[in-house]
């Protein structure tokens, strides 16, 4: 019997524990809340530049990892659909994170897992990075685990991301080499 290798990165598993939770959960305000991180998620994952905007209050803001980085703290609509803008570009949305943790509250989701991320060797190679391979379809392994705290407006919104990590997920990236079958297709 041949059984087959679940892949390593497979983005539809990201959104699976919002969605089960979701199903169990009747306070509206909290299926809101979870509805609009699942929506975030999926647009993200598509690429979907608009719909992952439109997940977002007018004057979003974001605190992702180190502080000393004012690239990863944009503020405001503009600064974020920049941000979101090179995020799709870079072809690094080929991502999934394995939640483990969730919490949800009437102004709050916070999720918590290992966060892995197909980084194209191009895009690596344009960060200074020396990697074996910087040609088009070659992917490299970001792995951290990550938690996100993901801020709710009254409305609905997300008014921001805050994410935290337990380490640097490029070091050691070029050893890290994916191949085809470590990626599942992204799912409708």
């Amino acid at each position: 019997m041949t059984t087959t290798a679940m892949p390593l990165i497979d983005p539809n598993r990201t959104w699976v524990p919002l969605e089960k939770r979701l199903a169990d959960e009747r306070d509206p305000v909290l299926r809101r809340n979870l509805e609009v991180v699942i929506a975030h998620q999926k647009a993200e994952a598509h690429g979907d530049l608009e719909a992952l905007m439109a997940t977002l209050c007018p004057e979003p803001v974001y605190r992702l990892g180190a502080p000393d980085n004012p690239r990863l703290h944009p503020r405001g609509t503009e600064a974020i659909r920049a941000y979101y803008g090179d995020f799709v570009a870079s072809g690094a949305t080929q991502l999934v994170h394995d939640i483990d943790r969730l919490a949800v509250d009437t102004h709050l989701v916070l999720t918590d897992g290992t966060i892995r991320i197909a980084y194209p060797g191009a895009v690596l190679a344009a960060m200074g990075m020396e990697v074996d391979d910087p040609a088009a379809g070659t992917y490299y392994l970001y792995e951290s685990r990550m938690a996100i705290i993901w801020t709710i407006d009254d409305e609905g919104r997300i008014i921001g991301e805050e994410s935290y990590t337990d380490r640097n997920g490029f070091a050691g990236i070029a050893d890290r080499k994916l191949t085809a079958d470590d990626i599942a297709p992204l799912r409708t």
